[in-house]
């Protein structure tokens, strides 16, 4: 594939993403808010993706160049889009400086403030996916074992695929919560511990209201994720239609789980 087709593909998912949020603002009140400000900040980082992607940063300037080149801009959508409190919280934190730490402590894996974490990720995202394959070059503190292949953060998600046969499933892929890469994943196999019991496998959903996502808990860990189907709606944008499931992160959360990690959104 060439340098072209690359870049159109790079483009292609902002737009997907940006489409689907407008989707599903349609029939989502209780999520406007948090959709709104997430189409807010895909107007700052497809820009940013395709200036990360053309000035190629080195990884261990990743932390240092998301901060300078992103974390302003995120800032300001937050301020403008945002709830009260993050804009607030948002606001005051840049007043503090230290973007570059914020960043660094993130691609560690370290664990932050839930307004530093959200910070570090909105900025760091566009950059890492920019740099695709290397983007594990730039991050540390890889979990021993269940983490994404490329940089090692932790899943924030899981999608079901199709696999354009009947009677035959497509693969379980988990999506990663820090550079956006997805890898295979067994079915029934908890994403955060590795239970493989299907008793201690519970699944949690609203089929009413959400017909295309579920939680997928488990008893030993007591942690869980959201996982999105997209044979029961192609259209759906896993990073986007997680944003939708908060019902089912109350829901579970009262039952004692948490979330594997939180979403960008600090949601879960």
């Amino acid at each position: 594939m060439n340098e072209g087709a690359v870049a159109t593909l790079g483009t292609e998912a902002w737009a997907r993403r940006r489409h689907r949020a407008r989707q599903l603002l349609e029939g989502h009140a209780f999520a406007r808010g948090v959709l709104q400000l997430y189409e807010a900040l895909l107007d700052v980082q497809e820009p940013a993706f395709v200036k990360a992607r053309d000035d190629r940063p080195e990884p261990a300037r990743v932390a240092v160049y998301a901060a300078a080149r992103v974390m302003g801009d995120v800032g300001e959508a937050t301020i403008a889009a945002g709830p009260p409190s993050l804009a607030a919280a948002v606001r005051d934190r840049l007043r503090d400086g230290d973007g570059a730490g914020l960043v660094g402590r993130w691609l560690a894996g370290e664990r932050q403030e839930p307004v530093d974490e959200y910070l570090a990720r909105a900025a760091a995202a566009p950059v890492l996916e920019a740099l695709g394959p290397v983007a594990g070059d730039a991050c540390s503190g890889r979990p021993a074992d269940g983490g994404c292949p490329r940089c090692g953060g932790l899943p924030q998600l899981s999608y079901l695929t199709d696999a354009g046969e009947a009677l035959v499933s497509g693969p379980r892929m988990l999506l990663c919560c820090r550079c956006g890469d997805s890898w295979v994943h067994q079915r029934m196999t908890c994403a955060g511990c590795g239970e493989q019991s299907t008793s201690k496998l519970p699944i949690f959903a609203d089929a009413a209201r959400l017909p295309h996502l579920r939680a997928d808990a488990c008893e030993t860990c007591r942690r869980y994720l959201i996982s999105i189907d997209l044979r029961k709606d192609p259209h759906a944008v896993p990073v986007v239609d997680e944003l939708i499931a908060l019902p089912l992160d109350l829901y579970v959360k009262e039952r004692g789980y948490t979330k594997i990690v939180p979403n960008l959104m600090a949601i879960g």
